[in-house]
């Protein structure tokens, strides 16, 4: 079993600042993408931030300058660092992760989601 925890979510103001983190654990052989996604209410699902295993990293246009993804191999961790949010930054934010496990099956994994909540 894999399973993907989020927390860091809460209620800020706009212009604030969240730092998310997403834990991995379970029977994992490797991680390679991690990535944050966000859905806001009537709205699909979107990429946010996505890290590769070797760091490389890739922004959604409207965060970019505000947020940072960044990962801790050691640890299966990814974060989220978000900075200046705004009211539409408003969503419930998925980590999401490619992982083989200890059987050598591949499979995307997501957390459960974690609420943010930015007021204007």
């Amino acid at each position: 079993q894999v399973q993907l925890v989020e927390s860091g979510g809460g209620l800020v103001q706009a212009g604030g600042s969240l730092r998310l983190s997403c834990v991995a654990s379970g029977r994992i052989r490797s991680i390679d993408a991690m990535g944050w996604y966000r859905q806001a209410p009537g709205k699909q699902r979107e990429l946010v931030a996505a890290i590769t295993s070797s760091g490389s990293t890739n922004y959604a246009d409207p965060v970019k300058g505000r947020f940072t993804v960044s990962r801790d191999n050691a640890k299966n961790t990814v974060y989220l660092q978000m900075n200046s949010l705004k009211p539409e930054d408003t969503a419930v934010y998925y980590c999401n992760a490619e992982i083989t496990n200890t059987w050598y099956a591949y499979a995307t994994y997501w957390g459960r989601g974690t609420q943010v909540t930015v007021s204007s």
